[in-house]
């Protein structure tokens, strides 16, 4: 019966991946980046299978996912990788003002952890300087085993987290760095630093951009929330601004939450 079901549900999603974005996150975007004193800034995304369908409007590249499941019909074609973010980044963000970072792309078309490395000075900014991939299986296992993934809010109609911009180049440059941190603490199988990192991830938000935590749409505390895990486990960070999910860093069992299977290769 397990076998069945995990064939049906590949079925009813498609075989595209999902992708969780971790520490560092918003430095993929060329109005953060160009402020960025020491680049090139990071940030972490990882591959997950389709396992269970994830809430829209939460930070999971929903929006990013369902252009190429029209694109590609459902299932990742082959080719070059980069050709392949380069085309969906493309065909998202056509005759968009504000186009979406294309972390996204990467961590729906790269499998495994990724670290992106951002410099306003490569292509705008827009496309990364350099991808770290990793594909251990034995690093995405551990990966499994400590993140813990609570549901907590999508985003409200009439949200916009960008209305307050405080592009400080000093908290850049630290949310930048939170990225290599993660990658650097993912690999190492470290759930103190990964836990840090994302920490340090939350509090560049909060200082940057402020309605990523805070707006007058959001009628859940949180700030308090994640104060509330942040202190009980290694650390935690939101999916996405606005909520989304909550993950958690921690060894142990997170009441209420699930878990996710790294992709490790493309099938």
């Amino acid at each position: 019966m397990k076998s069945r079901q995990q064939h049906e549900i590949p079925d009813v999603l498609g075989g595209l991946p999902y992708r969780l974005a971790l520490a560092g996150g918003w430095i993929d975007q060329p109005f953060v980046s160009k402020h960025n004193p020491s680049p090139p800034g990071s940030m972490v995304v990882v591959c997950v299978e389709p396992e269970f369908w994830f809430m829209e409007r939460a930070g999971i590249c929903i929006g990013t996912r369902n252009v190429a499941m029209k694109l590609w019909n459902g299932r990742l074609p082959d080719g070059d990788p980069e050709r392949l973010v380069q085309q969906l980044y493309e065909e998202e963000n056509k005759g968009k003002v504000e186009p979406s970072g294309s972390q996204d792309m990467i961590g729906l078309v790269y499998p495994g952890v990724n670290r992106l490395d951002y410099d306003f000075a490569h292509r705008g900014g827009i496309f990364p300087r350099r991808i770290e991939s990793n594909n251990d299986p034995q690093v995405a296992r551990w990966l499994e085993s400590v993140i813990h993934v609570l549901p907590v809010n999508q985003r409200p109609e009439g949200y916009n987290p960008l209305e307050v911009k405080n592009l400080d180049p000093d908290w850049i440059e630290r949310l930048g760095r939170s990225g290599r941190d993660c990658y650097d603490a993912i690999v190492a199988r470290d759930s103190a630093a990964l836990g840090e990192s994302m920490n340090e991830c939350m509090r560049c938000w909060e200082a940057i951009l402020p309605g990523t935590v805070r707006h007058r749409t959001i009628q859940i505390n949180l700030l308090a929330l994640l104060r509330r895990y942040q202190s009980r486990y290694a650390g935690a960070m939101y999916s996405g601004c606005g909520g989304g999910y909550l993950y958690v860093v921690s060894c142990e069992p997170v009441a209420g939450s699930f878990g996710v299977k790294v992709r490790t290769r493309q099938p």
